[in-house]
């Protein structure tokens, strides 16, 4: 083989989502009755959900372990459904015979930010480990992969032996009595909020700009000469750790120096291949998209956004000032929202709105000014470079 060729993959080298069990953000309570892993799970969610939390739970039907199969299935089920959807008018519920698997176990519950876990029955990434008389995991060690705070019964005031032992850094993590489920939640919160994901910057600019007749990332619109593309994304630098500029990829090659360009790998679907080719880059960080046809944007209706950003939901936008619609090109979208993105798509749309309207977004009020004014044609484009260097 040639020096230069590179090796042969049979697969595309994908950078994976970061996700544990069953969510990207998961805790296994584990150590004490189920009982009381059930009540305590529900005291955590009553504080956590009226805080914006979309919080899941797994567990395990205990009454049902040892009852016949006829008993618990219903008709539809023995006579071999697949799958039994019911609305009960104000939940609904899904039951199937498939078993539960790393590739299923998130998909049930993309709709969560966090995930609370019987760690007595399943397995999560990270756990927080109930220390009760009535229990012990002297035998379940291999499961404690990741302690980050421990939670006291009444009466108990330090670890066990054998569990000081087995977590030599027990002292540097937080204690919670069993009563205290507030205080629990607080810290959850301020967990969650530690592991919200990092700002990328993405500059929309590979679309063909056909109304337009020309690029409209490479256009000029303020007295200093700067490319439209170079200005979305030095306005994009001021809030994100690093920005990228979404192209075709024979753009890539005449990129102004600076920008660092992302080549789209989802090909033929206007903007929604530019962010799906911005998250196939890292389905681990928060992306905020700024298409580069608005060119009366701030620094600070984009601090505004980023303000007013709610890691917990799938996507933060702007209203739209035409209709009561999200802004689908001025942007954030969580990690969350990749998976979202490729179903839409895999049911035949390609309209990154289409998806927002349908899905748990926040919506801040629509900024004030002319900011999201985008800009389409040549007529557009003329007043707008008068107004902007200041002719008119």
């Amino acid at each position: 083989m040639n020096p230069t060729t590179p090796p042969r993959t049979k697969h595309a080298d994908l950078t994976r989502p970061d996700l544990g069990e069953f969510a990207r953000h998961e805790l296994a309570f584990l150590g004490a009755p189920c009982g009381d892993i059930q009540k305590l799970a529900a005291r955590l969610t009553a504080t956590l959900a009226p805080a914006g939390h979309r919080v899941g739970y797994v567990d395990a039907d205990h009454a049902s372990g040892d009852a016949d199969e006829t008993a618990t299935l219903s008709p539809l089920l023995q006579a071999g459904a697949a799958v039994e959807v019911t609305d009960k008018i104000h939940f609904r519920r899904r039951d199937e015979r498939r078993a539960l698997d790393r590739f299923s176990q998130p998909d049930l519950l993309s709709g969560t930010d966090l995930v609370l876990v019987n760690g007595n029955h399943f397995r999560a990434r990270h756990q927080v480990v109930m220390i009760d008389p009535r229990k012990t995991l002297a035998h379940k060690l291999d499961k404690l992969t990741d302690v980050v705070a421990f939670v006291l019964a009444d009466g108990v005031t330090e670890l066990p032996e054998y569990l000081q032992a087995h977590l030599p850094h027990h002292a540097q993590l937080p204690q919670f009595a069993a009563a205290d489920a507030a205080g629990l939640a607080t810290w959850v919160q301020q967990w969650l909020g530690t592991r919200q994901a990092p700002l990328r910057g993405l500059v929309l600019a590979g679309g063909l700009s056909q109304r337009m007749q020309t690029d409209k990332g490479r256009l000029s619109y303020g007295p200093d000469g700067r490319e439209q593309r170079e200005v979305a994304a030095a306005l994009l630098a001021e809030v994100c750790q690093d920005v990228f500029v979404s192209c075709r990829a024979e753009q890539a090659a005449e990129m102004p120096a600076g920008l660092e360009p992302l080549p789209d790998t989802f090909l033929g679907l206007g903007p929604l291949g530019g962010i799906l080719s911005a998250f196939r880059k890292d389905p681990n960080a928060a992306w905020l998209v700024l298409a580069c046809d608005l060119p009366f944007m701030t620094a600070d209706a984009l601090r505004q956004l980023v303000a007013g950003r709610q890691s917990s939901r799938l996507a933060t936008a702007f209203r739209s000032p035409s209709n009561d619609f999200p802004e689908p090109l001025i942007t954030i979208f969580e990690p969350r929202a990749y998976p979202e993105l490729l179903r839409f798509l895999g049911l035949g749309y390609s309209c990154p709105r289409k998806m927002l309207i349908n899905s748990d977004v926040e919506v801040l009020p629509t900024p004030a000014s002319d900011v999201l004014r985008n800009v389409n044609t040549p007529a557009e484009r003329d007043t707008a470079q008068q107004e902007l260097s200041g002719k008119l």
